[in-house]
């Protein structure tokens, strides 16, 4: 999972993007390795894992991991090529989602580009650059599906969707805030890669003083109202504390968060929201050689499932034993054996749908 950091310039874009990157150099919980410049590796926290792994005695453990890019170089015109807009752009295309750092504090030592603090004027900024880019592209799609449309029923389908968009693009309104769109258009949509259309979440970067506090931020609330238009999210995040934090052990971490009432880091807000935005959630396997988390989207069947570990499990699935995390440690003190013991490991087919934290052994034959 690859997720694109975006923000205009001075609202802690690069803050946070190298505090995050550095709580993973450090942290054990978030070790990370730097792929090039401006991309970071981190490690999804996950105690499921360090547990199963040490009642295991596992000789690896792997956790989920996600990418962080810090996306660099906009302008207003990037859409055209301005500036590094072009680079700014390609990367976008890049990523899964996009977490858009808008700035919510103040701050005279940090100048705002526009002179003044505009939450809503960032975002749109930002955001009309991704729509003339989508414009673009859609102009030339309907200029192509134009020319068979009137012979084809299926072009003219899709003619009519494509107006559909352009239009809602031209009232300045991103891809993502479509309503109206039935199972069939959306899948359509989708496969046009539009910018404007990759889900997002807002960050909102306040002040020290406003961390634990978010409700007094009128700021906040400003970026809150307007991602509720567009069914997004919105994670409110303290860059300068997570740069302190990067600094510090587990421990010291958790002392310096609870002094602050602030119950989790950003980076833990920031990858539990992914998870939620994407639809995803995470399955376990786990014995003496590795325990290891799986990522793969609510709604997976156990084949499919089987397959994130090798095509073979899938190609030749039989079953799937599985317990969940919370009743193997709950009723079977954390083990298997006392759930064979309690008939809690259960025995399921093609057709079940995985649930985040079930730890699961596929029985196959190829």
């Amino acid at each position: 999972m690859k997720l694109g950091i975006v923000g205009l310039p001075n609202v802690g874009k690069s803050t946070l993007f190298n505090a995050i990157t550095k709580a993973g150099a450090e942290a054990a919980n978030y070790p990370f390795c730097t792929i090039e410049p401006n991309v970071g590796v981190v490690t999804v926290p996950d105690e499921r894992i360090r547990v199963l792994s040490e009642l295991n005695h596992s000789k690896k453990t792997i956790y989920n991991t996600i990418e962080f890019c810090d996306i660099a170089g906009l302008v207003k015109g990037a859409s055209k090529g301005e500036g590094l807009g072009n680079k700014f752009l390609g990367h976008i295309r890049e990523v899964a989602a996009i977490c858009h750092v808008v700035r919510c504090f103040e701050n005279d030592n940090i100048v705002h580009v526009s002179g003044k603090i505009d939450p809503l004027g960032d975002i749109n900024t930002i955001n009309t650059e991704l729509i003339l880019s989508d414009m673009e592209i859609l102009e030339r799609r309907i200029s192509k599906t134009q020319k068979v449309a009137r012979n084809d029923k299926a072009a003219a389908a899709e003619l009519e969707i494509l107006k559909k968009v352009y239009a809602f693009l031209e009232n300045g309104q991103s891809a993502r805030a479509m309503e109206d769109l039935d199972d069939d258009e959306a899948a359509f949509v989708a496969s046009l890669d539009l910018l404007s259309y990759k889900p997002i979440i807002y960050v909102a970067n306040v002040s020290e003083e406003d961390a634990a506090d978010q409700g007094e931020n009128p700021y906040v609330e400003q970026v809150r109202s307007f991602a509720a238009s567009e069914g997004a999210e919105v994670v409110v995040i303290c860059a300068e504390i997570e740069q302190e934090i990067s600094e510090l052990e587990d421990e010291e971490k958790a002392m310096f968060l609870e002094e602050l009432g602030i119950s989790e880091s950003g980076l833990d807000k920031l990858i539990k929201a992914s998870y939620r935005l994407l639809d995803l959630i995470s399955f376990l396997t786990t014995g003496e050689d590795e325990t290891r988390a799986w990522t793969i989207r609510v709604g997976t069947k156990a084949p499919q499932a089987a397959g994130k570990i090798h095509t073979d499990f899938e190609r030749g699935f039989i079953r799937a034993e599985t317990i969940g995390y919370e009743t193997l440690m709950s009723q079977c003190e954390g083990s298997m054996s006392k759930a064979k013991e309690k008939g809690l490991l259960r025995s399921e087919g093609k057709e079940y749908v995985v649930k985040d934290g079930d730890i699961i052994t596929f029985l196959f034959n190829v």
